[in-house]
């Protein structure tokens, strides 16, 4: 994986944290509890998928310090 890659998984995994955590404080009173059940399942999802697209990029980055000209393990030269 290349830096810009793994550097924009990270910036977007921090954007939808920041992103969905402001959207679970901004939700306005008066809506059915059907309403918030689905918003919260809908932050929780995405606040995951938001940690796992960081640890994806932090990995790709720590990773692709260290490696030759492809960047694949395994690739000769």
């Amino acid at each position: 994986m290349s830096r810009k890659i793994a550097g924009f998984l990270i910036i977007l995994g921090a954007f939808m944290i920041f992103e969905w955590v402001n959207l679970g404080f901004n939700l306005a009173d008066g809506h059915p509890t059907s309403f918030y059940v689905v918003h919260g399942i809908l932050i929780a999802v995405n606040i995951i998928l938001a940690v796992v697209l960081g640890i994806i990029g932090w990995r790709g980055l720590r990773g692709s310090s260290g490696k030759g000209v492809t960047g694949r393990i395994g690739d000769a030269g």
